[in-house]
């Protein structure tokens, strides 16, 4: 899906507590957090320092960056990089712990 065919607004949700945020296809996820009023940690927001990774329970997402710091098994089992990641669909996100 290239990003112009994108729809402009997606519906988001975290898991486990059901709260809810509109997702921007033109902004990064942890944008859209921070605007939704949801706490969700963070650091360098360039996709290296993995502070604020997170699991796609379900949703696509794309990047700009050629390729963010997760390794292939990370991507394989859905973790994304909010502060890096555009959203391609309506989503559910976790927050990795430790």
């Amino acid at each position: 899906m290239d990003a112009s065919d994108t729809p402009p607004l997606f519906m988001a949700h975290i898991e486990p507590d059901g709260r809810q945020f509109d997702a921007w296809s033109t902004q990064p996820l942890l944008a859209s957090l921070e605007q939704g009023g949801i706490d969700w940690p963070s650091s360098c927001r360039n996709g290296t320092c993995r502070t604020c990774v997170g699991q796609l329970v379900r949703g696509w997402v794309r990047y700009d960056i050629e390729w963010p710091g997760l390794s292939a098994e990370e991507k394989a089992q859905g973790y994304v990089l909010p502060c890096v990641a555009f959203p391609c669909s309506d989503l559910v996100l976790r927050q990795a712990i430790g």
